[in-house]
């Protein structure tokens, strides 16, 4: 007579040890969702995507690795290790150049990046605007964008670091152009979301 089916083990990933997931967990977690990130310590696992979000992430990679400077590089759906209980993935980021990447790593340094970007999704509100910020500015990193959706359009809040407080300033809210000066010469027609 043959056994019942097995009920499938747990993933390890579903307990949480005491005090937390490290950084270093996200690297060694099997079965581990892709695009899980790490806040304070709780692994924060994301759920499909809206066209908007996806369309938005698209544009900008696309037109920011057109302006970018040679010792810049965009990068997208790749997490920053901020520190042992932190590994936030931004949507979009710019980095400076390395030499010696290393194509299989799976995280960079606070250090490395200049511009960390968050398109807001209904189900991440709440990190978008107010804990992913707070962790990149407690990290230094220099420049911060949150895009919001309305109406089906994208709109950029741009911050700026403010190294003193470690904190962001918002220095423009951008609707249908994102023209700016820093951290590079930067102009892009976000109506051409219509056009993807």
């Amino acid at each position: 007579m043959p056994e019942p089916d097995q009920p499938s083990p747990v993933p390890r990933w579903l307990i949480p040890p005491e005090g937390g997931f490290t950084a270093d967990d996200l690297d060694n977690l099997p079965q581990l969702p892709p695009h899980a990130e790490l806040i304070d310590g709780s692994l924060v696992l994301v759920s499909p995507q809206a066209i908007f979000h996806m369309l938005v992430i698209s544009l900008l990679e696309t037109t920011l690795r057109q302006l970018a400077p040679a010792n810049l590089r965009v990068r997208r759906e790749i997490t920053i290790t901020l520190g042992k209980r932190q590994r936030p993935e931004p949507d979009v980021l710019i980095l400076r150049a390395a030499d010696n990447e290393n194509l299989t790593q799976t995280s960079y340094r606070p250090e490395d990046v200049v511009l960390a970007v968050e398109v807001v999704s209904p189900d991440s509100e709440e990190r978008d605007r107010k804990r992913k910020p707070a962790l990149y500015a407690e990290a230094g990193i220099r420049h911060f964008w949150r895009v919001e959706n309305t109406g089906g359009r994208p709109t950029v809040y741009v911050y700026e670091l403010d190294p003193a407080t470690r904190s962001y300033a918002l220095t423009g809210i951008h609707h249908e152009r994102l023209k700016l000066s820093v951290p590079f010469d930067i102009d892009i027609d976000l109506t051409a979301i219509d056009r993807l």
